[in-house]
């Protein structure tokens, strides 16, 4: 995939999801800020709007249906770092 810059998003769960459901799920976010993220501790965006400090093994919960949407939504391209959890 290629890198897309997507527009700013309220950080505010948008679904029906509720409060504190976004802990249940593992986010999609650019691979590259997550690992800088769980190094420096720097929140990041995942793309469903979540912020959050990756801090989990995301192999251990489902895929947040809200990313999942999204990325499954854009363009396919040769880029790096779109898509990973």
């Amino acid at each position: 995939m290629s890198t897309k810059i997507l527009p700013e998003q309220e950080t505010t769960p948008r679904t029906s999801h509720g409060d504190g459901d976004h802990e249940r799920f593992a986010h999609y976010a650019d691979k590259h800020k997550i690992t800088e993220s769980m190094v420096t501790g720097t929140p990041i965006r995942a793309l469903c709007g979540k912020i959050w400090v990756p801090s989990r093994d995301p192999k251990k919960y489902p895929v947040c249906p809200e990313c999942k949407e999204i990325y499954e939504g854009l363009p396919q391209g040769g880029g790096e770092g779109d898509g990973d959890q």
